[in-house]
């Protein structure tokens, strides 16, 4: 009996032994050295914003990670798209335009770091036309003609942008005659832009002919008609790297930043 208890206990010991030696191997290394999860390894600054700012900010964040070691991944869009991955793992959020931002914090008020709240550079509104301007459209009274057809964007940083502009001039009633087609987002507006060769102008901000320059003209209206809209950046509460993702928005606040937003239409 002894002898047999002897033999059982032997062999667990060495089945156990070669266990714990096996996982030794395939491990690697102790379980204390074991690999953290996602959240604590993660090095990406995650920055989530509306598609307008998308190329400068993309660009800048491209140099800030060749000069830093640091990754950055801006991802743009309309919001309906990105905010539920954004609200998981965003450090950073951008808008359109101040008033987008607020609408965003508006609406998920847990999200944003308001005190980190900052202003990057501004960009002028200005009117999109088809390429050689067939319609001669080279003022905004000349959106008021019978037969001119508008893409209005009524949304997306450009919310009231024509009206402001017409306003001033006494035009609201002529250019809203001619409105054809509205939309909530310049995605949307690019893509019946594209579809629909019937439409002949889109007030906008002249940043997006940068983006657009294969199938539009920009028609710049005169300093003192310009209307100018903010980009605003903020932190956000559930960032863990809030000291690498200030270092990224106060980068995008340098000259050098500066002139990569001047090489994409802003001011």
């Amino acid at each position: 009996m002894r002898k047999t208890v002897f033999l059982a206990t032997l062999l667990l010991f060495f089945f156990t032994t070669t266990g714990m030696s096996a996982y030794a191997k395939m491990d690697g290394k102790p379980a204390s050295q074991a690999a953290p999860n996602s959240s604590q390894s993660d090095q990406v600054i995650r920055v989530y914003g509306p598609g307008g700012p998308l190329g400068p900010i993309k660009e800048a964040a491209e140099h800030f990670s060749a000069e830093t070691g640091m990754k950055v991944e801006v991802t743009a869009g309309p919001e309906s798209k990105w905010i539920g991955q954004a609200k998981q793992d965003a450090d950073i959020i951008f808008g359109g335009s101040e008033y987008m931002l607020q609408d965003f914090i508006f609406h998920y008020p847990e999200m944003i770091d308001t005190k980190s709240r900052t202003e990057l550079f501004t960009r002028a509104a200005g009117i999109l036309v088809r390429k050689g301007n067939p319609k001669k459209i080279e003022r905004l009274e000349d959106l008021t003609k019978k037969g001119v057809k508008i893409i209005d964007v009524n949304g997306a940083g450009q919310l009231g942008l024509w009206e402001d502009l017409a306003g001033r001039k006494g035009l609201i009633g002529g250019i809203s005659q001619n409105i054809n087609v509205s939309v909530k987002s310049s995605a949307e507006a690019i893509e019946r832009w594209k579809s629909n060769s019937s439409l002949d102008a889109w007030i906008t901000y002249e940043s997006w002919h940068y983006r657009l320059q294969d199938v539009t003209d920009l028609v710049e209206l005169p300093e003192e008609e310009k209307l100018y809209r903010g980009t605003p950046i903020a932190l956000t509460k559930i960032t863990d790297q809030k000291k690498e993702a200030q270092q990224f928005i106060d980068y995008l606040r340098t000259e050098k930043s500066h002139q990569i937003f001047q090489k994409w239409g802003w001011k």
